[in-house]
């Protein structure tokens, strides 16, 4: 997967098609219907990446402009937006969706190429601006999961899988306490490691399913441990 931002916008463009596609099936019960995120309903999970596209725009537009943009005025306000979004009419969650994901890919369109090196605030601290379309990518594609409506870690490209997987990956052994475990993934001839690798599990599988057990969205059942034993217990992802 490309790490350019601009050739990158192909697959958010695609993740957002695939996305639209899933929320124009909900009727009015479907939204209403619980997500896999606890407390949430589906239309929670719409409203959050509507008003999670707008705080990219903030994100890009203090890159292109300088200004110091957060990505949400508050944590209170971010969570009183979702809220007030999620019971809307299913016609008014798909306009949202439609308008906001234009808009994002608006504010991509007039980056400057020197502004994608800079640094801007996003919710859990300083960002690199040319992470922020990748971000978005990812937002879309995992919490498309969540809707829990047929869309799988299988669905995923290969690309998207790989990276997400070592990501993860990366966030957790940087941790505090990072268990301890070898993740091997079909396909690949490296390992990775998180924490000592000494007397630590193997587990393996596809990248998109080890991806999606290491980000807390699947319980790993099509996953092997060896020795044989139980799956280690990933930390919380972002």
């Amino acid at each position: 997967m490309t790490t350019d931002p601009l050739l990158l916008m192909g697959e958010v463009d695609a993740a957002t098609t695939r996305l639209m596609r899933t929320a124009a099936s909900f009727d009015a019960a479907d939204l209403a219907a619980a997500s896999l995120l606890p407390g949430w309903s589906r239309g929670h999970v719409l409203a959050h990446l509507a008003r999670n596209a707008d705080g990219f725009v903030n994100l890009l537009t203090a890159a292109r402009t300088g200004e110091p943009l957060p990505m949400y005025a508050s944590l209170a306000a971010r969570t009183a937006d979702i809220e007030a979004g999620a019971d809307r009419p299913p016609a008014e969650h798909l306009d949202d969706l439609r308008r906001s994901a234009d808009r994002f890919a608006e504010a991509v369109e007039a980056m400057p190429a020197a502004a994608w090196g800079a640094t801007v605030r996003a919710r859990r601290g300083p960002w690199p601006a040319a992470l922020l379309v990748w971000g978005r990518l990812r937002e879309i594609e995992v919490h498309h999961l969540d809707l829990a409506a047929n869309y799988r870690p299988g669905d995923w490209s290969e690309a998207f899988a790989h990276r997400l997987l070592r990501e993860a990956a990366s966030h957790h052994a940087d941790g505090p306490t990072p268990p301890s475990m070898v993740l091997r993934f079909d396909g690949s001839q490296h390992d990775l490691v998180i924490g000592d690798r000494a007397g630590a599990p193997t587990v393996s599988g596809p990248a998109s399913d080890l991806a999606a057990w290491l980000t807390g969205r699947d319980p790993g059942h099509t996953l092997t441990v060896a020795p044989d034993g139980p799956l280690p217990t990933p930390p919380e992802w972002i």
